[in-house]
């Protein structure tokens, strides 16, 4: 078994419904993104990461970049790690709403074009292959593994603060969880 460590983006510059669809991160999410590298770069070097990967989407990246270039490598962006997929013809000032009514149910009963059952058991499919590596993802997505890995239904089974830190272990062909990272305080919304 080798450790994978999940990690939450900082906190971005914009928020759901902003007219910036791609924010990256503010100066609170940077100094977040700093934090979770140092919470990285301090474990014993046999359980550090030995690869970054990231969601395609800037604040992801951006909160990757400390800790590949602390470890001296590139970040990898995976879309199997992105955010959760917008059905199509929802507008952007439409999500917020649809993102609530997601969040307040169960994965089979999430109303768009896929089948987000399956989408979240993607997700966690894309992190088995992934021990070593700090995957630096969305709430949501961290919701999909936390969901399957706690054999629960809900959508909404965790509340992972910006740039919290959970660890997970893969064999290769399943995931286990370790620690869960900080939960936030508040809500996302």
């Amino acid at each position: 078994m080798s450790r994978l460590f999940l990690i939450r983006h900082g906190k971005p510059a914009a928020t759901w419904g902003d007219q910036d669809l791609d924010p990256g991160l503010d100066a609170q999410g940077r100094a977040q993104a700093e934090a979770a590298r140092d919470y990285l770069m301090s474990l014993p070097e046999a359980e550090r990461p030995r690869r970054v990967v990231s969601s395609p989407l800037k604040r992801c990246q951006e909160t990757a970049q400390p800790t590949a270039l602390a470890l001296g490598v590139q970040v990898e962006i995976d879309p199997g790690v992105g955010e959760i997929p917008t059905p199509s013809g929802l507008s952007a000032e439409d999500r917020p709403a649809w993102l609530r009514e997601v969040f307040a149910g169960r994965w089979a009963d999430a109303k768009g074009d896929l089948d987000y059952d399956q989408w979240r058991r993607d997700v966690a499919a894309a992190l088995v292959a992934r021990s070593g590596t700090a995957v630096f993802s969305h709430y949501v997505a961290i919701n999909a593994v936390m969901s399957l890995l706690a054999d629960d239904e809900r959508v909404l089974v965790f509340r992972p603060d910006h740039a919290s830190v959970s660890v997970l272990e893969s064999d290769g062909k399943a995931l286990t969880l370790i620690e869960r990272g900080p939960e936030a305080s508040t809500g996302v919304l």
